[in-house]
């Protein structure tokens, strides 16, 4: 009887094991353009993050991000958007990215920590976290483009 109880223990340490691998919040999707006003294209390697459960995780409780690697954020509609840095322990770049790919705001170099609203300003779709002073090293700016691809179509709830 004992050797049955331990038999469906690890069963369903197991099952719980495959199931809580199975809900990771975002997942490995491609990569993004980001291109500058003088025309430099910077590939970037995203994450999704489409569901609000994700959306809502981000990047948080994330020792670090390298370099041309993110995180894209796809919401189902434009509106304006507002994140936050709470537990979120490095800095980010932070893009709000407009259907037509345009970054109508950015915000630099974002503070750990930080419980501030970081806002839009605009109705958005799309938002992409980069490692904090990255837009800097590579010129990006409001106004610059991100070519999303096949992703301007991915499904978000």
């Amino acid at each position: 009887m004992r050797r049955t109880s331990v038999r469906t223990s690890v069963l369903a340490l197991g099952l719980l094991l495959a199931l809580l691998s199975s809900c990771r919040t975002s997942r490995a999707a491609g990569t993004v353009d980001v291109v500058s006003g003088s025309g430099k294209v910077l590939p970037v390697a995203v994450e999704l993050a489409v569901t609000p459960d994700a959306r809502q995780l981000g990047l948080m409780y994330r020792d670090r991000l390298d370099p041309g690697k993110g995180m894209l954020f796809i919401f189902p509609t434009a509106a304006p958007q507002s994140f936050w840095m709470k537990n979120t322990r490095i800095p980010l770049d932070i893009l709000f990215v407009d259907d037509a790919g345009k970054i109508v705001r950015l915000h630099a170099r974002t503070t750990p920590f930080s419980e501030a609203s970081l806002p839009s300003d605009a109705p958005v779709r799309f938002v992409l976290e980069v490692p904090g002073g990255w837009c800097a090293d590579n010129g990006i700016h409001e106004g610059d483009t991100v070519r999303l691809g096949d992703l301007a179509t991915y499904p978000a709830q």
